[in-house]
This record gives structure tokens, C-alpha cells and sequence, in this order.
């Protein structure tokens, strides 16, 4: 899958769709290297800036974009940014490794303009409520909150169709070993 260069594997979907989980999987079991976006939202519980996220500070995120260190960012909620710093997915690329990037749709199609080495997966849910049922079931999210994450994933899902590859997360081990095939085939 990587052949003379490393590839960047996309991995997208909406929030509560076991995107995280899928990519923790890959990254464990030796498949891929965890690119580490940066933003200017606070740290939340035990997040430790380098390691789930390079939490920088707004003016510094401003400072970088205009340095153009990103490969992609983008503005959410008002003044939280996000981002994927370019040096360390760059490096990565040249060695050869497989960078794997936990991105929005939006981050997603703005790499397939850079016309960079990309392999795009989109995670969907089985059904939106099913989706609404994991974000409930967390436990740790807002009613508001919930209904604004609900308002994005029927459009995120209406995305799918730009990526490589569609999975439907119904159940964690089935979606990984799907994953996994396919990535088996690339190499072949």
C-alpha cells in the first residue's frame, strides 16, 4: 500500500460513529502511525498536549496557518481551530509509513485537492438513530449538544460517496476486520 512513499489513510465520520476506537485499533496493532492534530480548544480530562493533541493557542494556530505548516485546519464553533500539522505527516510520508488522520469531511477534501498519496475511508453508523442512541448512551454530552453533533452527521453521511471506501459500523470487530482486508488487498 505505501510502495515508494508512505500513504495517508483518512479515516472520517460523525462524531459517535467509533472512529476513534477503529483508529486506536490501527494504530495498536502496528497498521498505521497517528498523525496528532493540533487545536486551541482546552485540554479536556487527561489530554496531554503531544500526545492526543498539540493544544496550541489562538494567536499561535493564526501564526502557523499563516506559516502554511498545515496540510489542513479549519475554524468550528467560533474560535476553536483545527489542524494537521504538515511536517510531522511529511516526514512520515517520506520513510514510507502509512499516516493515519482522523479528519472531518471538510479536512478530507481539502487533501484530495492538494493531490496528496490519500486512501479515504468513511465510517457511517447503521442509522441515525442508532447514532443519536451512542451519543445518549456516553452520557457525558449535552442535549444541545447532541442535537448540533446530529445536525452535522446527516450531512457528513451525504459525503460518503467521495471516499475510497464505506463502512458501516455496526458492530467494532467486524468494521476492524473489514478494515484490515481491504488494506491487505492494497498491498498485494
Amino acid at each position: 500500500m505505501s510502495g515508494a512513499g508512505g500513504t495517508i489513510l483518512v479515516v472520517s465520520g460523525p462524531s459517535g460513529v467509533g472512529k476513534s476506537s477503529v483508529c486506536e485499533r490501527l494504530v495498536a496493532g502496528g497498521y498505521a502511525q497517528l498523525s496528532i492534530s493540533a487545536t486551541t480548544r482546552a485540554p479536556r480530562g487527561e489530554e496531554r498536549h503531544g500526545v492526543e493533541y498539540y493544544f496550541l493557542e489562538v494567536d499561535e494556530f493564526r501564526r502557523r496557518i499563516d506559516a502554511d505548516r498545515f496540510l489542513e485546519w479549519a475554524q468550528v464553533h467560533g474560535e476553536t481551530y483545527y489542524g494537521t500539522p504538515r511536517e510531522p505527516v511529511e516526514e512520515a510520508l517520506a520513510a514510507g509509513k502509512v499516516v493515519l488522520l482522523d479528519i472531518d469531511v471538510q479536512g478530507a477534501q481539502l487533501l484530495r485537492e492538494q493531490g496528496l498519496p490519500l486512501l479515504t475511508v468513511f465510517l457511517k453508523p447503521p442509522s441515525l438513530d442508532e447514532l443519536r442512541r451512542r451519543l445518549e448512551g456516553r452520557g457525558d454530552t449535552e442535549p444541545e449538544e447532541i442535537e448540533r453533533r446530529m445536525r452535522f452527521a446527516e450531512a457528513e453521511v451525504r459525503e460518503g460517496w467521495r471516499y475510497d471506501l464505506v463502512l458501516t459500523n455496526h458492530e467494532l470487530e467486524r468494521t476492524q476486520a473489514a478494515l484490515l482486508a481491504y488494506l491487505g488487498c492494497l498491498e498485494s
